[in-house]
């Protein structure tokens, strides 16, 4: 989920939540970046970032953990993480085939570039989207409270 050149247009490639046939186009996404302009985001809400890895690269992943979150982590070096304040955790939707908070850790809320409001291309996957979170992830209080 990066930056792809396709065609002399730039998009951010998000597979598969935004892909889900995993086609080799790209969506295309509108990206609000004055909606988080006071860092405020909640979890499920898809947001690009500055790659935490490569300052040149933006990255699109899904926002799993918010600060002072307990995160069940996924081959992350501590099985389990207190997401720090001024940081959130993300991750791909494809684990295993995804550089997220599982290689990387908490990214720092000053990496936060803009969130995903709507899939505006293709036109046949014009929508909004919406914040949810894949079944088994969040934060262990709120997955026990959903039990």
């Amino acid at each position: 989920m990066a930056q792809q050149m396709s065609a002399g247009r730039r998009c951010l490639r998000a597979f598969p939540f935004l892909n889900p046939e995993g086609g080799s186009d790209c969506d295309v996404v509108l990206l609000n970046r004055w909606s988080v302009r006071n860092y405020h985001i909640q979890r499920g809400d898809i947001v690009s970032v500055v790659s935490p890895r490569n300052p040149k690269q933006k990255i699109i992943k899904r926002v799993i953990g918010l600060e002072g979150d307990f995160i069940r982590t996924l081959g992350y070096k501590n099985r389990y993480v207190r997401v720090p304040d001024g940081h959130f955790w993300i991750e791909g939707d494809h684990h295993g085939h995804s550089l997220d908070s599982n290689s990387f850790g908490p990214v720092s809320v000053g990496l936060l570039h803009g969130r995903a409001s709507h899939i505006i291309w293709p036109p046949n996957r014009w929508q909004q989207i919406k914040p949810s979170l894949p079944r088994n992830r969040g934060p262990l209080d709120t997955e026990k409270e959903n039990e």
